[in-house]
């Protein structure tokens, strides 16, 4: 499952990184990294971009860019 595929309010745990040069490095950097909880906040009326709630801020990312990153929703964490 992919980041932009979580429900608003629902929390997940990152378990990889995709995308390629820059744009991977931009993610990481914004401390969207495995094994990290988020969250989704907000969802903009149109549906782009996103609000998440990650390391006690908040963070809008576009919904292409959470869809290259991979998630485990929290009910299905071992």
């Amino acid at each position: 499952m992919t980041l932009d595929e979580l429900q608003i309010g629902k929390s997940a745990t990152i378990t990889a990184v995709g995308g390629e040069g820059a744009l991977r490095c931009r993610l990481l950097d914004m401390g969207l990294i495995p094994r990290t909880k988020v969250q989704i906040q907000k969802v903009a009326p149109m549906g782009d971009p996103i609000e998440l709630r990650i390391r006690g801020y908040e963070l809008t990312i576009r919904k292409e860019d959470a869809a290259k990153i991979e998630i485990i929703p929290e009910d299905e964490t071992i």
